[in-house]
């Protein structure tokens, strides 16, 4: 029999693993080849928490039928409890509209549009209500935006053929019709990426956001470059509005409106001196702007020095009186070897952002 290491051995190699930022709300060990993704959170009437992830990678379903968790707080984010697993729900958002709590995406990776319904605040769902018949959709878990009587969301379509060229589009429901009902929704036509673009390749990752002149956007992700694509939805088409500058505009962002301040805010991986910024996500800062096209980093909020095995990103998150809280799909060490890289998520972690508007905290 091989000797026992000393208790206060033992103790030093326990301590020399850090513990992730935040709180845990789901773990999934790296060899198990399934890594967390699409971090979404929402915040109920009552003051319950609601956080939701999928599984990617070789040991998941993501190519046939994915899988969701979907996890509660009763406490304001300090514990979580798992309250359903479904499957056929890939790269989804929660949104609480109405009365009810939904959960929308694709059925699996470039799969059929999906959205369903919760009465009980996450506990039970509907069945899966299949908004296309077709396959080929893209998305994560981003904003809805009301406008115009309706309710909107961003996504994509993805051709046959290799990863990109991403065809960007919105769908819109009226804010009262029976959003389980694929007759309720309306589709903008799709829109690809400029060949003429001075850099980037692709668009991806969509947010619908009302700008402060009311004109509806539908503001993207550039593939490996920082900064972000304005696209302005006209009736049933999108028309370019350009490219501006955006700290970590080569990953998945969420942008929300705050009326306190009159700003936008974002939680983004700003990387500009990265020659690939889309591969560089050790560092969530916490970003703003007052027209949606000058942004400023207000405060770095989590950072690790290894770019390589350490990630904290496709940050979701809810505004919570004068803070933020934040779902975010992390790569980071635990007592199994840590992450298979930065992408390869083996977290999805709770993260308060305290008092958000004061700059420099």
């Amino acid at each position: 029999m091989a000797p026992m290491l000393p208790l206060a051995l033992l103790l030093l190699a326990a301590a020399e693993i850090p513990a992730p930022p935040g709180v845990v709300i789901d773990h999934q060990p790296a060899a198990t080849r399934k890594y967390i993704g699409s971090p979404s959170i929402a915040i109920l009437p009552g003051g319950v928490y609601v956080a939701s992830h999928d599984f990617f990678g070789p040991g998941s379903t993501q190519s046939t039928s994915a899988v969701t968790r979907v996890f509660r707080s009763t406490d304001r984010g300090r514990s979580w409890r798992q309250s359903a697993e479904m499957h056929d729900q890939f790269w989804s958002n929660l949104f609480f509209h109405r009365g009810r709590l939904y959960l929308m995406g694709t059925t699996f990776e470039y799969g059929r549009i999906v959205i369903r319904a919760s009465s009980d605040g996450g506990i039970t769902w509907t069945a899966p209500a299949y908004l296309t018949g077709d396959t080929g959709y893209h998305t994560a878990p981003v904003p809805m935006a009301i406008h115009g009587g309706r309710i909107w969301r961003a996504m994509e379509f993805h051709p046959r053929g290799p990863w990109g060229f991403f065809e960007a589009f919105v769908l819109s429901a009226p804010v009262k019709a029976d959003l389980l009902d694929p007759r309720s929704w309306r589709f903008t036509e799709r829109l690809r990426f400029p060949q003429d673009a001075a850099a980037g390749k692709h668009w991806l990752e969509g947010n619908a956001v009302v700008a402060r002149d009311g004109t509806l956007l539908d503001i993207l992700r550039v593939d490996n470059v920082e900064k972000a694509a304005l696209l302005r939805v006209e009736g049933d088409r999108l028309a370019p509005g350009g490219f501006t500058d955006f700290p970590g505009g080569a990953k998945k962002f969420t942008i929300r409106y705050d009326r306190k301040s009159r700003r936008y805010w974002t939680l983004s991986n700003p990387a500009p001196d990265a020659p690939a910024p889309a591969s560089v996500r050790n560092t969530l800062a916490l970003a703003s702007s007052a027209d949606l096209r000058s942004w400023r980093v207000e405060r770095i909020v989590l950072t690790n020095p290894d770019a390589l095995k350490h990630g904290f990103q496709y940050v979701d998150w809810q505004f919570d009186g004068d803070d933020l809280a934040a779902a975010v799909r992390a790569a980071f060490d635990d007592d199994e070897g840590g992450a298979h890289n930065f992408h390869d998520a083996n977290f999805l972690l709770f993260v308060r952002v305290p008092g958000f508007r004061k700059q420099g905290r």
